[in-house]
């Protein structure tokens, strides 16, 4: 049996020990009850960073630190537990279980693929096109397994051709191969439920701020950056870093139209999911326009995500066999940790926010002299390269509540710095540990540390100017 890493092992033990210790030190100039907070913030990252125990049981932790030390009641540290965003998310994912069953995603993304041409360049300009629509409602792990393998099918090709395994068939599979990583990771930027840190976003802002911003809105702003990165990433990928122009190849587009006839016509239960998941991004985007048509209805997000999980478990394909497209066995799929992740999270920034620690962030900020933009630069650089090494959702949960306090304390819109931030949270390309989909194509055999460190800490660097752009220029124009 393997051991146990020694970093898991000191983290185990060195988070409460430095819960105990924050305490035993507390510092004069905050509250007792703000002390715990940060304490248990402090215990949470340790277990976050080190992996201790898994990042779901760690967000459990403000539910009982937080009621044994009088800072909240447990009915209130619980209800961010069954938040409405948590519900919403929850929506999402079963809308992507229900692609994913019916195998909907498949076809969706090697019809995409099969779009594009066959030419080298516009392979991997398919794959990431593909990975990058699927990754703004499913999860990025599940669009990046996906086009797993496809993509080393394809490959495999290139491996077994003539020639053999060339220069120009090894630069072809690691612009696949990051391609589809880098993709997956920024195509969730696009949509509320692309990413867990979105939703983390909204669900602080609708908790603490009451600050709504519904699904069109975030598109308006995500889409756009999510289409703008992944073509940049393609441009860099396939002229700079992984070019492959002699590459010719005929038999790709053999296997894309065999892979497609393998799954055969499109069958009644793909064509259910299909128009219950219109029905759902429909309402999602023309929401207010409907709330304004009929002001009664007070249309949701969540309402609509429900909406749509429920139409999937209660409207049958066969009424006669009694069939119907999700069962609640499915959920055993259903990734639950993130949605406790997601309450943590929440609990954490309500403690912070109710003990004073966000006023006093505030306050500092608002007696320094830090120019706005290197501020606003800064707090990017740090969640950019921080996520390389933790958790991103987890790290916006701890960030977010602080930040919201620097912008209160730099006296601007919060969402002018909340936003960009958090975005900076799904542009880690530089480590295969730093996102699932990074870690999933390193696995592959095809991608080495340095390959994916020489594009990934360039295109970190570009998406910390695209963030700046975005917080200096484009949100004063949206919001």
């Amino acid at each position: 049996m393997p051991h146990h890493p020694i970093s898991k092992r000191i983290g185990l033990i060195l988070g409460p020990l430095l819960f105990i210790c924050f305490n035993i030190i507390s510092i004069h100039s905050i509250s007792e009850h703000a002390n715990y907070v940060i304490a248990t913030a402090i215990w949470m990252i340790c277990w976050w960073i080190t992996e201790a125990v898994s990042i779901s049981v760690t967000a459990l932790l403000p539910l009982l630190i937080f009621p044994l030390f009088k800072i909240m009641p447990l009915a209130d540290v619980g209800a961010n537990y069954g938040s409405p965003i948590i519900f919403l998310f929850f929506g999402g994912f079963v809308l992507a279980l229900a692609l994913e069953k019916v195998n909907l995603h498949k076809r969706i993304a090697l019809t995409i693929i099969n779009k594009t041409g066959s030419t080298p360049n516009r392979v991997i300009l398919g794959f990431m096109i593909a990975t990058g629509f699927m990754s703004m409602w499913i999860s990025n792990t599940a669009s990046t397994v996906v086009m797993l393998p496809i993509a080393l099918s394809v490959i495999h090709l290139l491996i077994n051709d003539r020639d053999g395994y060339t220069k120009n068939d090894k630069n072809f599979a690691l612009s696949v191969m990051l391609g589809i990583a880098f993709s997956a990771n920024a195509g969730g930027i696009a949509t509320v439920i692309g990413t867990p840190p979105n939703s983390v976003l909204i669900g602080l802002l609708e908790n603490e701020y009451n600050i709504e911003i519904s699904f069109l809105k975030w598109m308006i702003i995500g889409l756009p950056f999510s289409i703008i990165l992944i073509s940049i990433i393609y441009l860099i990928m396939v002229n700079v870093f992984f070019p492959c122009h002699n590459l010719k190849f005929n038999t790709e587009k053999d296997f894309i139209d065999k892979e497609l006839k393998k799954l055969g016509k499109t069958n009644p239960r793909e064509k259910q999911v299909l128009t219950i998941f219109a029905i759902t991004v429909s309402l999602w985007i023309f929401r207010s326009l409907i709330n304004s048509l009929i002001p009664s209805l007070e249309l949701s997000d969540t309402m609509i995500s429900m909406f749509g999980a429920i139409a999937l478990f209660a409207i049958p394909y066969n009424l006669k066999q009694g069939e119907f497209i999700l069962n609640w066995s499915d959920t055993e799929k259903l990734a639950w940790g993130i949605l406790i992740l997601f309450g943590g999270g929440l609990a954490l920034a309500k403690g912070m926010s109710a003990t004073g620690i966000v006023d006093i962030v505030a306050n500092t900020i608002a007696t320094s002299n830090i120019s706005i933009l290197v501020m606003a630069s800064l707090l990017i650089i740090l969640m950019l390269f921080m996520t390389e090494l933790m958790s991103n959702v987890a790290l916006t949960a701890v960030l977010a509540p602080v930040v919201a306090g620097i912008a209160i304390g730099l006296d601007i819109p919060m969402l002018y710095l909340l936003i960009p931030v958090t975005i900076a949270s799904s542009c880690a390309f530089m480590l295969p540990m730093a996102t699932p989909p990074n870690a999933i194509v390193f696995a592959s055999g095809f991608v080495k540390v340095k390959d994916m460190a020489k594009a990934g800490i360039v295109l970190n660097l570009i998406s910390v100017i695209l963030l700046i752009i975005l917080f200096k220029w484009i949100l004063p124009l949206v919001f």
